[in-house]
């Protein structure tokens, strides 16, 4: 069987002409351009995953053909060379990259999801990241576990910050702090520093049973060092409609609150996994002839009910987890080009749905992999990797369902939500 008859496998066209799937910058390239450009990758990356795991980190090959296509400058401001695009454009290229290895595209996710990031700060703090190279890759790890001291100027910390995803390919950091309070009895607030590369160092300790090619690894720093202020960005401003990078990069796709849109980051991967372990069981089902004394030996696994079955709610599984991401993410998109504000009801619902869309990934996922028997599950096989992978996304803080659907419970039952939006 091959995939190009069946077209019900492939993702659908999608539904949405959002904002952010159109380029404000002069000579960039279109976005069916780019997703062109991701979906060539796709056999590179599935031909090279079983190496990116075993090497634990994305390799130096995968990431300059991820920098030749554009993937780095596609949420870069325009005067770093960036196209400006927007996250509608984001979920669709790095899906595009994760059917072929979700580690991988988690590692271009992240590098090109800072560049939004960053172009939210200060602008002194952009012109430190890309003034010097245009092409600087930001890796980060944002709990604000480390307490940063305010000195003359600035901040000094020192500490380690854990799975900075993609850190091995990037030359700043982007760390979560907590930030002595301006007024005496008051709370410490939390946000983020940026972190040079000639300042931290990498402890190679990830190993990990899923998402092993991703690298996430810490980044430690061993003295106090000093961090000039206007490399800070607080939460309270990332969660704004009117972050400090507005002022600078006029785009309204800058002004979206911080987790409004950043978790499809996280999001995408699984979606593009999930979309890969279809078309992988798909091969799967055609090739596989069942073995041994059970009912049924001899046929092909296509033939049995069960699995048609669990195709079926597969695709159906991830259709509807990339509608619900298109649909929020284009709907905050669109508030912003307006002007309007992006109020706590839009950043509940998409919180729940980057969470609900990966819950129904995975399920998908697990479905699947119930139906490959001892043939899917051979180290060659790239179900099964898909199925750690899995596994390894869908307990990611920023997706878990447990934790993310108990603050959206408590916000639609009238209770102070306690999380994160």
């Amino acid at each position: 069987m091959s995939t190009d008859t069946n077209q019900l496998i492939h993702f659908s066209a999608i539904p949405f002409d959002a904002p952010g799937r159109r380029s404000p910058v002069a000579g960039a390239p279109s976005i069916e351009h780019l997703a062109s450009a991701a979906r060539e990758l796709v056999p590179y990356l599935r031909q090279h995953a079983r190496e990116t795991e075993l090497n634990r980190r994305v390799s130096d090959e995968a990431t300059e053909l991820f920098r030749k296509a554009g993937f780095f400058k596609l949420m870069q401001p325009a005067r770093f060379g960036g196209y400006e695009y927007g996250f509608t454009a984001f979920i669709e290229i790095i899906s595009e990259l994760a059917r072929g290895c979700a580690s991988s595209a988690w590692g271009c996710s992240l590098g090109v999801v800072h560049q939004w990031v960053v172009g939210t700060f200060p602008e002194q703090a952009q012109q430190d990241v890309w003034g010097g190279n245009p092409d600087a890759i930001v890796c980060g790890s944002y709990a604000p576990t480390v307490m940063a001291e305010k000195v003359d100027g600035g901040y000094t910390v020192k500490g380690e910050w854990h799975w900075a995803s993609n850190v091995d390919n990037s030359q700043w950091a982007l760390l979560g702090v907590q930030f002595p309070p301006e007024e005496k009895g008051a709370a410490p607030s939390a946000g983020f520093l940026l972190v040079p590369r000639s300042d931290w160092r990498i402890v190679d300790n990830w190993h990990v049973v899923g998402q092993a090619g991703t690298g996430s690894k810490t980044v430690a720093i061993d003295n106090a060092t000093f961090v000039p202020g206007h490399r800070k960005l607080t939460f309270a401003e990332a969660s704004s409609n009117q972050p400090p990078g507005v002022a600078v990069n006029h785009n309204p796709i800058y002004r979206i609150p911080f987790l409004s849109a950043v978790p499809v980051c996280l999001a995408s991967p699984m979606l593009g996994n999930a979309q890969g372990a279809i078309e992988a069981f798909y091969e799967l089902c055609g090739n596989r002839v069942t073995r041994g004394a059970v009912a049924g030996g001899g046929n092909r696994l296509s033939q049995f009910f069960p699995v048609q079955s669990r195709m079926a709610e597969a695709s159906a599984s991830v259709d509807a987890a990339r509608l619900l991401l298109f649909r929020d993410t284009a709907e905050v998109e669109q508030l912003a080009m307006e002007g309007k504000v992006i109020d706590v009801d839009k950043r509940i619902r998409n919180r729940r749905d980057h969470a609900f869309s990966s819950r129904l990934c995975h399920q998908a996922v697990e479905g699947l992999f119930s139906s490959v028997g001892g043939g899917g599950l051979t180290l060659d096989q790239p179900l099964q990797r898909m199925w750690r992978d899995s596994n390894m996304i869908a307990r990611h803080i920023s997706l878990n369902w447990d934790a993310v659907s108990s603050m959206v419970g408590q916000y639609l039952l009238g209770l102070e939500p306690k999380g994160q939006y």
